[in-house]
This record gives C-alpha cells, structure tokens and sequence, in this order.
C-alpha cells in the first residue's frame, strides 16, 4: 500500500469514529402515534411530560387518527373530568407539536372547527408519521 493511500485510509476511518459524537449534540426528535382514545391519550401525555422532564430539549410530535383525535376535539375531558385542552396548550408552550388527521375527521364527520387551535390538521395521520420517520429521523413511540 502506498503511503498516500494509507493516510486517506486512516483519515476516512478517524471521520467515522468522529461522527456518531457529533450527532450526540442534536436534539431527540420523537413522534407519538395515538390512535386508541381517551386512555391512550391520558398515558401519552404523562409519558411527555416525564420525557420533558429528563430531556426538555426534546423535538416531540404527537400524530393522531382515528379514536386517537378524540382528546383533541373542543371539550374533551379526561376520565377524572380534566379538559385536556390544559395539558395540551402547556405542551405546546414546551415545543410539542400536535397533529390531527384530515381523513379521520372526513370519515367520522368531525367539522375542522371542532379541533381545538393548538392542533394542525394534516392529510393522513399514518403519512405524516411515516414522513415524520424516513425524512425527519424521529423516533417512533406508541403509548
């Protein structure tokens, strides 16, 4: 081998040594996929809360469809009789994202003024969390 070809080598093999280090800076980014209802939702927003509170630079977007919407309609409450909406408005004081699906609502004839404002409506819940893991890198949880 000749020595240029040796130094390349070494310096290719010192670059990827290097690289999982660099990547430790970025913040987590996490997609919560809900789609079960009232209690998954109740679980779900523990779960981020608990997550903020040992990592609060986490990126964390909560993708629900179906029964999944159902905490984000206007006067949702939880099986102890707490709006959601509290919880969710101080999430998003935190940096969560919100995101209800367009199909879900179309399907079980929900208006769009009936999501509470914190939320975006997207397309399809399933795509966006899809889209969410291949081209963002978000790690998917399911509570």
């Amino acid at each position: 081998m000749n020595r240029s070809f040796r130094f390349l080598l070494a310096l290719l093999l010192m670059s990827f040594a290097i690289l999982p280090h660099a990547a430790t800076d970025a913040p987590v980014k996490v997609v919560y996929h809900l789609n079960e209802g009232l209690e998954q939702a109740t679980r779900a927003l523990r779960n981020i809360r608990n997550h903020l509170s040992v990592d609060p630079s986490a990126k964390i977007v909560v993708v629900a469809h179906g029964a999944g919407i159902d905490f984000l309609l206007d006067g949702a409450k939880d099986k102890n009789g707490n709006p959601f909406d509290a919880t969710v408005q101080d999430l998003v004081s935190q940096g969560v994202d919100f995101r209800v699906c367009a199909y879900t609502l179309q399907s079980r004839n929900i208006s769009k003024e009936k999501v509470i404002p914190e939320a975006k409506i997207v397309p399809s819940g399933v795509a966006e969390v899809a889209r969410l893991q291949a081209k963002e890198a978000y790690v998917y949880l399911r509570p």
